[in-house]
């Protein structure tokens, strides 16, 4: 009983040394954002660029506590043209892809103006959907399905709304539209290519028979991959298809036994719903050792590091050192993992 009770009081004291620790850590970011405040008055810094800082804090700041509650929630981002109207077929696609993906327990996040973004939250219904509303002298009413509620955001600029289409999502789906849209997809595809955003599933869905994501891709082959500007693997990144089902499962898919990512120094750390035996471990070593800087991939435990991620703590892990280039291949790693472990039944751990 003694024992019992000491190991009790042990534990009890390694959870408040973390909490203290965590919030020591956060007080030292606060701290620093302070001094970097101090550092613009001594800068004498102007008047415009002290408004732009404010104003891009305070807005980050309450999207942040917007999004908070609904971070271990799986969100699909939608990108599309404002402009589409309800009797296009395009907006019945997306509307669609929207209600599946409610169905699949997944929020839809978009623009919150109308066109393909109405489309996608009339799919998801107001209860699953996010919006992340741009101020503009125009198209900026947000759409009926989204306006008024708590999780709609407003933000003035659009590095910032960026920012958030992506690093609050597990994927993104592009529809057609203008320069936005196509700003939007590129920008998406280089933050993921280049590793400043985890691996996540792309998707670029157009409505039955349609040309513009086909006509896109035929432009991506011929005039990026065949010229030798991106890689082969790079093709990897994102999937065209007309067809929302296809969309759906690319998403749901990519995370049927992959989960999530995180870098340990110089080890990449992959958490999975499913352990590798040992046969397809040495398979991933023979297939992909061009992207292992040094060692091999290997199963591995909880990293004391990933002590912030304590949902995630009991899933079987594979680490690495990745060479941070390839992440092409990362993605075709990942797809063997999928395919090798994935249920034959059609359903998908969330």
């Amino acid at each position: 009983m003694k024992r019992k009770y000491l190991r009790h009081t042990r534990a009890s004291e390694l959870d408040v040394i973390e909490h203290l620790s965590e919030l020591t850590q956060h007080s030292e970011l606060i701290g620093e954002i302070k001094d970097t405040a101090d550092l613009l008055a001594a800068d004498k810094a102007t008047r415009g660029d002290l408004k732009i800082l404010s104003r891009v804090l305070r807005e980050l700041r309450y999207a942040f506590k917007v999004f908070t509650p609904y971070r271990r929630d799986r969100k699909v981002t939608v990108f599309g043209s404002a402009r589409t109207q309800p009797d296009d077929p395009v907006w019945h696609q997306v509307e669609l892809y929207g209600r599946r993906m409610a169905e699949e327990g997944w929020m839809v996040v978009t623009g919150a103006g109308g066109g393909i973004m109405e489309a996608a939250h009339q799919g998801s219904g107001r209860e699953m959907a996010m919006g992340l509303n741009i101020l503009l002298p125009f198209e900026q009413e947000a759409n009926p399905v989204i306006n008024g509620d708590p999780k709609l955001v407003n933000l003035k600029y659009f590095f910032t709304r960026k920012l958030l289409f992506v690093k609050e999502v597990h994927a993104v789906v592009s529809c057609p539209g203008g320069f936005g849209t196509q700003d939007e997809a590129f920008e998406t595809l280089t933050l993921v290519q280049t590793g400043k955003r985890d691996l996540m599933p792309l998707v670029f869905l157009d409505k039955p028979g349609g040309t513009y994501w086909a006509s896109w891709l035929e432009f991506v082959t011929t005039e990026l991959m065949d010229q030798g500007m991106i890689s082969p693997s790079d093709m990897s990144l994102f999937k065209v298809t007309d067809d929302v089902e296809e969309a759906v499962e690319e998403v749901l898919g990519f995370y049927s036994v992959y989960n999530s990512m995180r870098f340990v120094r110089d080890r990449l750390i992959l958490r999975l719903h499913s352990e590798p035996d040992n046969d397809l471990v040495e398979r991933l070593n023979e297939e992909f050792s061009d992207i292992v800087e040094s060692g091999r991939i290997q199963k591995a435990s909880t990293h004391r590091l990933e002590a912030d991620d304590e949902h995630l703590q009991d899933l079987p892990r594979l680490s690495f050192v990745f060479n941070r280039k390839a992440v092409g291949r990362l993605r075709e790693l990942v797809n063997v993992l999928n395919e090798s472990l994935g249920p034959d039944d059609g359903s998908r751990d969330g």
